[in-house]
């Protein structure tokens, strides 16, 4: 296991920018699966590289639909060198209430499900795969946000199947990354040359 994660993040700053100015890191995986965690983790790594969550751009009515929003909120500015502007969800509320300012950075990273799908995947320089099964990520998930989610859950898990069937990320990802007990081991992914 890599306790460390600095050669991973070493290697993500050599890689060509695919979004402007920027290399834009996808953390896909499965609901539950340690995406936000590894991220801010991987983010640390990186020298405090900024972390976009895919949950501030999705709403209860456009669980996976926010792929536009995301490209001409934050795509667009950072592939011309600019400051990306982008609404936050609140789930309470129900509404977009406030927005958050992007500078452009030499690595950026984007966690949530479904970064890797493939209206992102040009823009991206590398996609991080989280590699755990669907059903240990949905039970991890669910234990995390307690029984006053669980009607959350059952309309999450059908969506969630039904996005990755028409749009799967993981047989692109370039890395796969296994959570242990100590630590996280990185492994070539299924479009990495050998």
């Amino acid at each position: 296991m890599v306790h460390d994660l600095a050669p991973l993040a070493a290697r993500l700053r050599t890689l060509p920018p695919a979004c402007g100015p920027v290399r834009l890191i996808a953390v896909d995986g499965h609901a539950g699966s340690g995406k936000t965690t590894f991220a801010e983790r991987l983010a640390g790594a990186l020298g405090d590289a900024p972390v976009v969550h895919t949950d501030d751009l999705a709403t209860h009515e456009e669980l996976f639909a926010w792929d536009e929003r995301f490209r001409s909120q934050v795509v667009e500015p950072l592939s011309r060198g600019g400051t990306a502007r982008y609404g936050v969800y609140d789930w309470v509320r129900g509404e977009f209430t406030e927005e958050r300012a992007l500078a452009p950075a030499p690595v950026v990273l984007v966690e949530g499900v479904g970064t890797g799908r493939r209206t992102l995947r040009p823009y991206l320089s590398c996609l991080l795969w989280m590699e755990l099964t669907r059903e240990h990520s949905w039970e991890r998930g669910q234990l995390r946000d307690g029984p006053g989610l669980s009607a959350f859950w059952s309309g999450w898990i059908p969506a969630e199947r039904a996005h990755f069937a028409a749009d799967p990320s993981r047989p692109y990802a370039d890395f796969l990354v296994h959570q242990g007990k100590l630590g996280y081991e990185v492994r070539m992914g299924p479009t990495s040359a050998p």
